[in-house]
């Protein structure tokens, strides 16, 4: 776990596009792959309170990387969207952690590099299996 641990580290910090917290690539990311949502769903699915969620839209939108507008289902409802620039750097950022850990990769001997090849993409599975029983 703890190679998990350090390769996770070493992709994330790769990602400077944008200059982002954590918190801020990493609901820019969840906008950027799953497009509009409600802020509430936002910040359940980020796992942060609604004011720390609102907080943090908040600089993101005088950034300019994402948008608020009304939730024409329910009018009290918000929804939160990348703007154009947002999504170019949700976009750069993806390409550098690519980068990143295609280097990784590309550093390990042939049978590693198999080897990575099944188990991450099993790993994917793993995942999307998990969060949707959850």
């Amino acid at each position: 776990m703890i190679a998990v641990e350090q390769i996770v580290r070493h992709v994330r910090h790769s990602a400077t596009a944008g200059g982002l917290s954590t918190a801020a690539s990493s609901a820019l990311g969840r906008l950027g792959r799953e497009g509009a949502q409600r802020l509430s769903e936002l910040a359940r699915s980020e796992g942060v309170s609604q004011p720390n969620m609102t907080q943090l839209v908040t600089r993101m939108e005088r950034a300019g990387l994402v948008r608020r507008t009304a939730d024409r289902s329910d009018g009290r409802g918000v929804l939160v969207a990348a703007t154009d620039t947002g999504l170019e750097v949700f976009r750069r950022r993806r390409a550098e952690r690519t980068r990143a850990l295609t280097e990784l990769i590309d550093e390990l001997a042939e049978p590693e590099q198999q080897a990575v090849d099944i188990a991450l993409p099993a790993l994917a599975r793993a995942i999307q299996d998990h969060w949707s029983r959850t």
